[in-house]
């Protein structure tokens, strides 16, 4: 069989010339690839050691880290286990059950003759709080209330209501008061505080956000007054049934009753005073200007 040599004759003789193609057959055009060894990857990969890239691997299809899926931060998504309100960039509540504490009591590390706060209960190794992850304080909770017997004075930053009414029941106090970030930190660790022989500084006042629970009487807080405080007691007794303890000739309810000042961070001692550990002793302010200061 012959073509005729018209347009594209001679392409059709040349492939009946041809051997048949296959991937066997297959070969690169002359002069297409590059005689020696494979160049490496990265910034070093043309170096004759051959070491390639040794920096950071490719992310691939592996999420960025923080991100468990989707577009939104774990710490946004799945907030920190306890009693906090929202996410974990809020203040957080560690929980203090009252099991813990009637067993911290038992075991002599929390004395209940004395006003309880943060020193006691972190010394008594009670709880943790850790100001820089954003913890303000313990929260009270009424886990183990059937339990709890003792007759205390405490001051925690959050309470539950069935934990307040399980110590008002015993005849005790039960306090909500608000520490900042740096009043907080002085009160869990008292000692290298005093160490290095600075003033005690006023307690901040709480923000818009939370005033509105300190100076709520239900929930027991520091800027509530007195009287609303008594008739929450009453009305939270006759919720629950119980009858308030008549201690109003007990010498042991005014102590227990003490509470502190709106500034004050310590029990007994004011803000301004300077504790000096090597003499033991305790200056106070005499300058006017000082105790303006310190007392406004």
């Amino acid at each position: 069989m012959s073509f005729p040599y018209k347009t594209g004759g001679k392409a059709f003789e040349a492939l009946r010339n041809l051997p048949r193609i296959s991937l066997g057959s297959l070969r690169p055009e002359p002069g297409a690839s590059k005689n020696g060894r494979r160049r490496g990857r990265g910034q070093h990969g043309g170096n004759r050691s051959g070491r390639g890239h040794k920096g950071e691997r490719q992310r691939g299809t592996r999420p960025r880290l923080g991100f468990e899926g989707g577009q939104t931060p774990f710490y946004l998504a799945i907030p920190k286990y306890g009693y906090n309100e929202g996410h974990s960039r809020r203040p957080q509540y560690q929980p203090l059950s009252l099991r813990r504490l009637q067993y911290l009591i038992d075991l002599g590390r929390v004395d209940p003759e004395r006003p309880i706060d943060l020193t006691q209960l972190v010394n008594g190794r009670g709880v943790t709080v850790q100001p820089l992850k954003r913890d303000y304080g313990v929260q009270l909770v009424d886990e183990g209330a059937e339990l709890f017997s003792a007759k205390v004075n405490i001051e925690v930053q959050r309470a539950s209501e069935k934990a307040i009414a399980a110590v008002e029941r015993n005849g005790g106090a039960v306090t909500s008061a608000f520490y900042d970030p740096m009043s907080l930190t002085i009160l869990i660790q008292p000692v290298p505080f005093f160490q290095r022989g600075r003033p005690i500084p006023r307690r901040a006042l709480p923000g818009e956000d939370l005033l509105p629970y300190y100076v709520d009487p239900e929930n027991r807080g520091y800027l509530a007054h007195p009287d609303d405080v008594q008739r929450a007691r009453l009305a939270l007794a006759q919720k629950y049934g119980y009858a308030l303890p008549d201690v109003s000739k007990d010498q042991m309810y005014a102590m227990l009753a003490a509470r502190k000042g709106t500034r004050q961070i310590f029990f007994g001692l004011s803000p301004g005073w300077i504790v000096n550990m090597p003499e033991k002793k305790i200056l106070k302010p005499s300058d006017e200007k000082l105790l303006k200061y310190y007392s406004s």
